[in-house]
């Protein structure tokens, strides 16, 4: 649990309860010793008390009218003397007129925490042997319940100042030291998605800013790994794509000719001489798989190399595409909103758009079972939006990106773009956002 609390919470919980206890511990400490200061305080008192007593007792035995003096002595005490006389028709409590007076500033459960010592010391006086009172002495501890009340309040409001003092410094300190922490910390967050341009603050401790120093050049190294990473999948990129366009010309130029040439043969073998027997049917056989031949190959040029974005555009290239599947899978109703200004585009990025486009039309195709598709491709400012969705069943958990979308994953990375495949609303969403560089009217930089 103590691991779960904040920074501030640990600094300032053990400086709350160390104040804390230290008041408790004076409040004890000032109970105990408070007690056996009173009676130390007072037992002069108590001692002239019992003297007064035995002097009184002497001069009642030596007066001839003992009542007399008694009653002038009481007199003369008055009320705000620490000696009171008890008379035995009193009973064994003192007068409702003598005892211990509290200040009116001192709090009764002050005096109630306090353990007042028993200040009745009572000498008894005598009268013709008879015992007739006491002779009690009642100190006023006003005064020193003030003083302990005064010190009470001294010591808490030193306690009290201390703690907000050292609170102040501690958050002071606390943020002055949270704050880098928070800056590396949400330098760090920065790093782990990518943002390497931002650098952290180098502030606080020297600990702290050697830290902060640290990540700075991590971040660095890690773009410049990530910089080259990027140039060896653009080159890895444009190799493939040199290898597809070698690839292309070879099947069309030397593939091409010969399916022809096959193809002019037998027609003209089939108009040349009438059928006989089997052979007719086998001629038309011949015909016929040397068409899907043609239509196979000129299936393979379109995914290895679709010649036409260079000589119609890319919008129109998509829109073939997009006729094309529809003729492919005419139960999938598939809509589209396709920007112009994607002709505009030339290049990796042309190819690299109409890649993603084409593989992800080719997933709904061969393993959504889906019943609507949707395309859409538009430019905003400088990025390029790409989103394929459809209302099929999905895709497996643990397996995001197959071999053709992971193809196209390396494609836009290395146009430092991003691709994502997920599900919501029962749809799934293939999104690709793509940085808009230069469009093909711009000359290219020397």
């Amino acid at each position: 649990m103590w691991q779960h609390l904040s920074f501030r919470t640990q600094l300032f919980l053990p400086l709350g309860v160390s104040f804390l206890a230290a008041l408790v511990m004076g409040g004890v400490l000032l109970q105990s010793f408070a007690t056996g200061q009173l009676a130390d305080e007072n037992e002069l008192g108590r001692h002239s008390a019992r003297a007064v007593a035995a002097a009184l007792n002497n001069t009642l035995r030596a007066s001839d009218n003992p009542r007399q003096t008694l009653d002038a002595f009481v007199h003369s005490l008055g009320t705000s003397s620490d000696i009171q006389f008890r008379p035995v028709e009193a009973g064994p409590e003192p007068s409702p007129t003598a005892g211990p007076r509290k200040p009116h500033s001192v709090p009764q459960w002050f005096i109630d925490l306090l353990t007042i010592p028993d200040m009745d010391a009572a000498s008894p006086l005598i009268i013709d042997g008879k015992r007739v009172g006491d002779l009690v002495f009642l100190p006023d501890l006003s005064v020193d319940l003030f003083e302990k009340w005064i010190g009470f309040l001294a010591l808490t409001s030193l306690i009290a100042v201390l703690t907000v003092l050292t609170g102040t410094i501690a958050y002071l300190f606390a943020e002055s030291a949270l704050r880098p922490l928070q800056n590396l910390g949400a330098g760090l967050t920065r790093i782990r998605r990518g943002d390497y341009a931002t650098p952290i603050p180098v502030a606080g401790p020297p600990e702290i800013r050697q830290s902060c120093e640290e990540a700075n050049a991590l971040a660095a190294t890690l773009a410049r790994l990530s910089q080259d990473n990027r140039d060896l999948l653009h080159r890895l990129v444009s190799l493939q794509d040199d290898e597809r366009r070698d690839l292309a010309r070879e099947l069309h130029d030397e593939l091409g000719p010969l399916l022809f040439s096959i193809r002019a043969g037998t027609i003209a073998l089939i108009e040349a001489s009438p059928p006989v027997g089997h052979l007719g049917n086998t001629a038309q056989e011949v015909l016929q798989s040397v068409e899907a031949l043609q239509q196979t190959n000129r299936r393979i040029l379109d995914r290895l190399r679709p010649l036409y974005i260079e000589e119609l555009g890319l919008e129109t290239s998509v829109q073939t595409l997009l006729r094309n599947f529809r003729k492919q899978a005419p139960h999938i109703g598939l809509t589209a909103t396709v920007d112009p200004g994607l002709n505009g585009l030339d290049g990796p990025l042309a190819q690299t758009v109409y890649r993603v486009i084409q593989e992800a039309l080719t997933n709904v195709l061969r393993h959504a079972a889906a019943r609507n598709a949707h395309v859409q491709a538009a430019i905003s400012g400088d990025a390029l939006a790409i989103e394929i969705s459809d209302d099929g069943g999905g895709f497996l958990e643990g397996n995001v990106f197959g071999r053709g979308l992971t193809g196209m994953h390396e494609r836009v990375r290395a146009l430092s773009g991003s691709l994502s495949l997920l599900r919501a609303d029962e749809r799934t969403y293939v999104r690709c956002r793509l940085p808009v560089q230069r469009t093909r009217d711009e000359p290219a930089q020397s």
